[in-house]
């Protein structure tokens, strides 16, 4: 096999931080990263079979899901959301699978708004968002992230591959704004040859979109998340590429990231018409400033999207252990933390067995 090395673009990358940079948190890993952001999958199915992360080669009508009684309760999500929060932990956002499929989601994001100083985030694919969006506000949501990929039907439909039309989605995103929510983010995945073509569109319709601030675009490296997605880098499009292709017609403009770790490098309209964002794990990878864990949908604490093992917290609810049991046991397993996985990145490493996107959430 071509033993190929990603190039790395962002010589910042690779440096650890120094000192001084970043004070850590409560907890800190080998790399002096500190832990601020918790991301909780609260059911592992979806209703769409998107092909960058559940295509239905792999997720047919038989495969295993997990049963209710795997699942952690709401009770336990709080509980192991609160010791997060006790040190450190300032954004917890709630993902899938498609998290609006949890029942009586808007219970869960009520138990957890009872949290102080937490910003309280959801991912959704928009598709159940119309239903849903007015009791997520009320219940306490802060923010939502909505999946798109494409404005063109015949696009949208082959990357969900359920047939599933993008105008719904669009109404989810308006009935987010409806409800207050603003900006909202939207999430597009770039896969070359699929829907890079959608990339101009995209952003002409969400530009100086939405209530001020406005919508933001954020536009994704097509990543080798799991092993089902089939990933090749000639299928990646540099967000670089994807920058310059913007700017060409509606001239951008770097601007300083909201927050220490924020994974998205952002982009101004010149005119002043919002901003885009662009994540590129696979052309310029972030691993040095990574402050997030996963927790999977049946308990396990995960350092890295890329990994491929989990550390089971819901055997430690269970157990009846102590909170401070439980909290040395999430400092010793970020303690330990070593990853930097887009930093070394091969052909090689993109084959190997790693946690399904759709199990832990992107």
């Amino acid at each position: 096999m071509n033993n190929l090395v990603i190039p790395i673009l962002d010589a910042r990358s690779v440096i650890p931080p120094t000192a001084g940079d970043e004070p850590p948190g409560p907890f800190a890993d080998t790399r002096g990263r500190r832990l601020a952001d918790l991301r909780i999958s609260v059911t592992d199915r979806c209703n769409f079979r998107c092909v960058y992360c559940m295509p239905k080669t792999v997720f047919g009508r038989d495969y295993p899901y997990l049963k209710h009684g795997e699942l952690l309760s709401f009770e336990e999500i709080l509980r192991i959301a609160r010791l997060f929060a006790e040190r450190g932990v300032r954004k917890i956002r709630l993902t899938g699978g498609e998290p609006l499929l949890r029942r009586n989601i808007e219970r869960l994001v009520e138990m957890l708004a009872t949290i102080p100083g937490l910003e309280l985030t959801l991912t959704t694919n928009g598709s159940l968002l119309r239903k849903k969006a007015h009791a997520l506000r009320e219940a306490g949501l802060q923010r939502v992230t909505v999946s798109l990929d494409a404005l063109d039907d015949q696009t949208f439909r082959k990357m969900n591959d359920v047939d599933f039309p993008v105008s719904q989605v669009l109404d989810g995103i308006a009935a987010a704004e409806e409800a207050g929510f603003s900006p909202v983010k939207i999430n597009m995945v770039v896969k070359r040859g699929t829907n890079d073509h959608a990339i101009l569109p995209m952003a002409r319709h969400f530009r100086g979109s939405g209530r001020n601030p406005g919508h933001i675009l954020r536009l994704i490296e097509f990543m080798d998340v799991g092993a089902s997605n089939g990933w090749k880098l000639d299928e990646v499009m540099p967000s670089a590429e994807v920058v310059r292709l913007i700017s060409a017609e509606m001239p951008l403009e770097a601007i300083g990231a909201n927050y220490p770790g924020e994974v998205a490098k952002r982009w101004h309209y010149r005119d002043g018409s919002g901003e885009i964002g662009v994540i590129s794990s696979v052309s310029q990878a972030f691993c040095s400033s990574c402050t997030r864990a996963r927790l999977s949908t049946e308990g396990k604490l995960y350092t890295c999207l890329f990994a491929q093992r989990g550390h089971d917290l819901r055997a430690l609810l269970r157990a009846n252990k102590s909170d401070g049991d439980i909290e040395a046991a999430i400092g010793a397993i970020w303690g330990a933390r070593t990853d930097r996985y887009s930093e070394i990145r091969t052909a090689e490493t993109a084959t190997q067995e790693k946690i399904e996107m759709s199990y832990i959430g992107g």
